[in-house]
């Protein structure tokens, strides 16, 4: 029989180790005294009650925020409520919809085969996607009508990357090409991915490829690539590639497992629309179509560990994904002076696009703070994140919140900045 003392010692050992952080989650998040990372302290508690501000006026539920700098944490915080309803509390682990921030994942992907040299930027799509072969180009003419007329070109994998397919998405903005998107009531039933992107190539493109940027269903056709060249349905192909290695253990396309679905931020009831016909989706409620321009669900921390790895150069905890080279060719500028910007820029002054973000181009310009370098880019539901190599900082924000989510990125980048000493 074990002696008292020796059983008091391994039960306080038990608690212990019960209640300490499991030495693979201490290391996913290194905690900085905000002085040593080159921030204000009482500058970062200005940041806090800003926030918290908003949400007292209704602004927004709450919100998940982290700021990381040389590698080490200066802020992270929840703020508010995980759900107006029941009145929850926001918690750090939350689950978001990240829509559009599921671009740089799907691009990412698609690098990556283009590093194994089973895909190429200057591949037409229909070489993988034979449907796009004859897809024609809708002009509109005078009184509204619609011309179909060949494309010049086809359009490219790095036209999906950059968004100069020609495609858009029908939810937002006006003309007659964007109103056949919406006529076409492309995810009714339960369409698999390849059938989304099947309904999609039946219909005309809002302009020539390689000519104009427009937001678009791109990177879901893109995804779909993704999964032709990868021979797998694209969840799994993330799995393997992306979310397994980098510890991703909350990002997914549909939340299928009920233990998490206390961690679900919501919106409030009256602010769930992102767009024409356009409401935030139940992903408690599983369907076939795994959308890589706007499906994913994630949270601060997960995002964090992708961020990270592409602010190191495509490099994480001694496992590379992409080389330094890859990353500073995707967070180049990819539009030049030969693309313009369609009527619905989402770009900005100031930015110009790389292949899965927006990239500063210039020091002014833009009424955002930020530094020449910094790639960028948000989702409809209100989530955002931002990079800044320059100043060795990437920042991630999450709320649910979509008619919030303009006014809070300008907000958001104006206190940050000011929080910094050096």
């Amino acid at each position: 029989m074990m002696p008292a003392v020796i059983r008091k010692r391994a039960h306080l050992l038990l608690v212990a180790a019960l209640f300490a952080t499991p030495p693979a989650m201490a290391d996913r998040l290194a905690n900085a005294v905000p002085g040593s990372v080159g921030f204000a302290a009482d500058r970062l508690q200005r940041l806090s009650e800003t926030l918290t501000a908003e949400i007292d006026k209704g602004t927004m539920p709450g919100v998940v925020l982290l700021i990381q700098r040389n590698d080490k944490v200066a802020y992270f915080e929840a703020l508010g409520t995980l759900d107006p309803e029941k009145k929850t509390p926001m918690r750090k682990d939350a689950i978001f919809r990240i829509y559009s921030m599921s671009k740089p994942i799907t691009t990412t992907a698609a690098m990556m085969l283009v590093e194994q040299g089973r895909l190429a930027l200057v591949d037409p799509v229909h070489k993988y996607l034979p449907e796009f072969k004859d897809v024609k180009v809708g002009e509109e003419k005078p009184d509204k009508s619609l011309e179909l007329v060949a494309p010049r070109r086809p359009m490219t994998i790095q036209d999906l990357m950059r968004h100069t397919s020609g495609l858009t998405y029908g939810f937002f903005g006006e003309g007659a090409v964007k109103k056949a998107y919406l006529a076409a009531n492309l995810d009714a039933g339960d369409p698999t991915t390849a059938e989304f992107v099947e309904r999609l190539a039946k219909l005309p493109l809002g302009y020539q490829p390689g000519t104009t940027w427009d937001y678009s269903h791109a990177t879901d056709v893109l995804g779909r690539v993704v999964e032709v060249v990868a021979g797998k349905p694209l969840s799994q192909a993330f799995r393997e590639m992306l979310f397994d290695p980098l510890g991703m253990t909350d990002t997914s396309f549909y939340l299928t497992d009920p233990g998490k679905y206390a961690r679900l931020a919501e919106p409030f009831a009256g602010d769930r629309s992102i767009g024409a016909g356009a409401v935030l989706n139940d992903p408690r409620e599983p369907r076939k179509y795994e959308s890589g321009g706007g499906g994913l669900l994630s949270t601060v921390e997960d995002y964090a560990r992708f961020l990270k790895m592409l602010a190191n150069g495509g490099e994480l905890d001694g496992k590379r994904y992409l080389s330094p080279k890859t990353v500073a060719y995707m967070t180049s500028d990819h539009m030049g002076d030969v693309i313009k910007r369609g009527p619905y820029d989402l770009v900005g002054p100031g930015y110009k696009f790389g292949l899965g973000f927006a990239v500063r181009s210039e020091a002014g310009v833009s009424p955002l703070a930020g530094s020449p370098g910094d790639f960028t880019w948000g989702g409809a539901a209100g989530t955002y994140f931002w990079v800044d190599p320059k100043e060795k900082m990437f920042v991630i924000y999450m709320m649910q919140a979509p008619g919030k989510r303009v006014p809070m990125r300008i907000l958001l980048r104006d206190v940050v900045y000011a929080a910094m000493t050096e």
